[in-house]
């Protein structure tokens, strides 16, 4: 006979049963922040595997010849006689450059122009003399476009053959993803400009956290949340009067002055909120502008940003801190031109401030975002990747903001603008 036990469970005890735990709401942010990081690492490890690495297209001769300020037909004159880069030479017969053989291109015309203001025409490094143009691109909301502005401006300035170096001051470093840098998996400690100008012994060079990108001419200063001890640190120092310490409005401009004999410019990427590092790139910088959405939220939020700037750099300048400007601007970003609202706004801006706005305006294209989601922008995507009529517009729209900034720095230098 087959004896059978069967289990007995045990018995519950008396009582209501205990409620799940619910967790914390820093828990289910921390969970939320854990799955969010890991399915990013994924993408970009499909978009970007470990071993690749970011690299500039190459420029068609035209483009090149755009570039540089000479007609295709010197370019082909150049390669036919030898002199300079050759190009590469496509199956179907086109000529290539990339932005390095550009360059040695810009330097070779250079050396053998007729006067010194065509040698700089050709080669528009800052001369003895012109002080280093430091471009702060700020604005107080996020979404105004300001990372995109920075990225394409740094990069304007890199392809008509400046020294640039690109600041991230943005603890949410969308400019460095735009570069390539992964900023939870690529920088270490200290290897953001915090680790420049921060206030204990681990304070470090300049030149040792500058790195250099895929784009000739263009050097990083990557971010990461790292930033944020800026903020944190500071009222500390402040508490104890920092006696000794370079002030904390001053040690960006410290900073950037330990290197300022390698670069023309520098374009700053600032934090959307008006704390420490931002007021800090202010008083560092020369030029600033500022990006607008054409929405009537945006232009409030803006004129907040404008009260609390102003207030604040008072303190500052009371407290020692050299304010000077070549110039201020205001931007108008994601422009729709058939958009009676923002028609109505922009007019209403340029009423106001006049040529304080500047005259070109970033339009809105679907284009600058369909670049983004593969961490590029306009100038590294070739036309081929879009409708003519769509990437033309949009390039036009970048060269015309990008050159309106470039005259008022060839200004500032006391130069006319570039043919």
């Amino acid at each position: 006979m087959l004896i059978v036990k069967q289990s007995v469970a045990p018995e519950k005890p008396a009582g209501p049963s205990p409620e799940p735990a619910v967790p914390s709401i820093d828990d289910t942010i921390g969970l939320h922040a854990a799955v969010l990081s890991d399915q990013l690492r994924s993408i970009s490890e499909a978009l970007f595997p470990p071993t690749a690495s970011k690299f500039l297209r190459k420029f068609s001769s035209g483009e090149a010849a755009r570039l540089i300020g000479v007609t295709d037909s010197r370019l082909r004159q150049l390669s036919l006689a030898g002199e300079g880069p050759q190009p590469e030479v496509t199956p179907n017969g086109q000529r290539r450059y990339s932005l390095g053989e550009i360059n040695a291109l810009r330097q070779l015309l250079a050396r053998s122009a007729r006067n010194r203001k065509d040698a700089i025409d050709y080669l528009p490094h800052r001369e003895p003399g012109n002080h280093l143009q430091v471009i702060a691109v700020t604005n107080f909301k996020g979404g105004s476009g300001k990372t995109t502005t920075t990225a394409h401006l740094a990069q304007y300035f890199a392809l008509h053959g400046y020294r640039v170096l690109a600041v991230d001051l943005d603890p949410q470093a969308s400019l460095s993803t735009l570069f390539g840098v992964q900023p939870e998996f690529d920088l270490q400690p200290n290897t953001t400009l915090y680790g420049a100008i921060r206030y204990d012994e681990a304070q470090r060079p300049l030149g040792e956290i500058i790195r250099k990108t895929y784009f000739p001419g263009l050097d990083l200063v990557p971010g990461n949340l790292e930033l944020h001890e800026f903020e944190h640190t500071t009222p500390k120092m402040l508490a104890d009067e920092g006696r000794g310490e370079t002030p904390f409005f001053a040690r960006i401009a410290e900073a950037i002055a330990s290197v300022e004999s390698e670069y023309d410019l520098v374009v700053i990427d600032c934090p959307p909120q008006l704390g420490f590092l931002t007021l800090g790139a202010l008083c560092a910088a020369t030029g600033l502008i500022v990006t607008v959405h054409p929405q009537m939220l945006d232009v409030a939020s803006m004129s907040q940003f404008l009260f609390m700037t102003s207030d604040l750099l008072s303190v500052v300048r009371e407290a020692g801190g050299d304010l000077s400007f070549d110039f201020l601007r205001y931007l108008i970003t994601r422009h729709e031109p058939n958009d009676g609202p923002q028609a109505q706004i922009t007019g209403f801006l340029r009423t106001q401030f006049g040529e304080r706005v500047l005259t070109a305006a970033m339009l809105k294209s679907t284009a600058i975002a369909d670049a983004g989601l593969t961490k590029q922008t306009i100038y590294e995507v070739g036309r081929e990747n879009f409708s003519r009529m769509t990437y033309e517009r949009v390039l036009e729209s970048l060269d015309s903001v990008n050159s309106e900034i470039e005259a008022l720095v060839l200004r500032a230098w006391g130069r006319g603008v570039q043919g």
